[in-house]
């Protein structure tokens, strides 16, 4: 929708009054300057003013918005959040949806991401979109617990990190006993699924991609400081070099990382350069520091042919 509003980016000493400002799906236009969502790391409400900041740091603030304020600033959180669940590739049932607070520490980020949002639970996470690139896709699967004191809800994960949500009113209790029943579902169903999987050696590590993908998976073959993934789908003609230093961290990641990725499994050897025309792509990459940790460690693709086995020895033992 299209609003007249002023807009001001002061570290470019641009100001424009009664301009035209039009959200759209993929980002915010004001005037001729574009701004993609994938480059919007805050957005806050102040005085019936609008303050933006990029992920480059630069401030954007948008105001005269008029009566037209709580209809602009309910499209652009609402776009932006849709935009988000794309970017976590969530294509889950949804089972779940409310207004409350969260409280968690985004994965390589020193501060808190704390405050009211949108919470939504499916069939095998829980996703919270705060009004910040730090938005979240818990798996359930990686979950060592899932308890509610009072109007809080805790998921502890199996890696010690921890995501509080809370106090959707009457709707606090039916939203923690389904996510301990998804909980409860993900957990034996994953089991079952990786126990019918049958991975050839030197693979003998396994791991999903996503629940609902029944029929694909990964494997993994680890030398000193090495690793090779195979991707188990249906047009997959490459195994992944991986180069580490700390084995448990890497394993964290990777599970978290394909998790992360689903189907998108592209995105885990994209250069820079080709991730940078992806804004989507991009904004997955930020919101994961387990792909971003994945992509660090990448020594390059082994592509199928006949002479697969010797080189993927070679490299593993090197």
């Amino acid at each position: 929708m299209k609003y007249r509003a002023t807009y001001e980016i002061a570290s470019q000493s641009i100001r424009s009054e009664d301009a035209n400002v039009e959200i759209g799906k993929e980002g915010l236009r004001l005037g001729d300057i574009f701004i993609d969502f994938a480059d919007l790391d805050t957005l806050k409400p102040i005085n019936h003013r609008v303050m933006l900041t990029l992920l480059d740091g630069t401030g954007i603030e948008i105001s005269m918005l008029g009566f037209s304020y709580d209809g602009f600033w309910e499209e652009l959180t609402g776009c932006f959040g849709e935009r988000t669940l794309q970017a976590l590739f969530v294509q889950e049932e949804t089972i779940m949806k409310c207004e409350g607070e969260y409280s968690y520490y985004p994965e390589d980020h020193p501060e808190k991401e704390a405050g009211r949002g949108q919470v939504i639970l499916v069939s095998d996470a829980v996703i919270i979109l705060p009004q910040s690139s730090n938005a979240v896709r818990v798996p359930l699967f990686y979950a060592e617990s899932v308890t509610i004191d009072g109007y809080q809800i805790m998921i502890k994960m199996k890696d010690g990190r921890g995501y509080q949500i809370g106090k959707f009113g009457y709707d606090t209790k039916p939203f923690f006993e389904r996510c301990e029943t998804a909980f409860k579902k993900t957990t034996a169903k994953r089991q079952k699924l990786l126990d019918g999987f049958t991975s050839e050696k030197p693979f003998t590590y396994k791991g999903l991609f996503r629940t609902i993908q029944e029929t694909e998976f990964w494997g993994a073959a680890f030398g000193d400081g090495k690793a090779a993934i195979e991707l188990y789908t249906k047009d997959d003609s490459a195994t992944y070099l991986y180069s580490f230093d700390d084995k448990d961290r890497f394993v964290q990641s990777l599970e978290k990382a394909m998790e992360a990725v689903g189907s998108h499994r592209e995105i885990i050897f994209l250069s820079e350069e080709e991730l940078s025309k992806k804004p989507l792509y991009r904004m997955a990459v930020h919101r994961s520091g387990a792909v971003r940790f994945l992509r660090s460690c990448s020594a390059g693709r082994l592509i199928h042919s006949k002479d697969h086995a010797k080189k993927l020895d070679e490299f593993l033992n090197m």
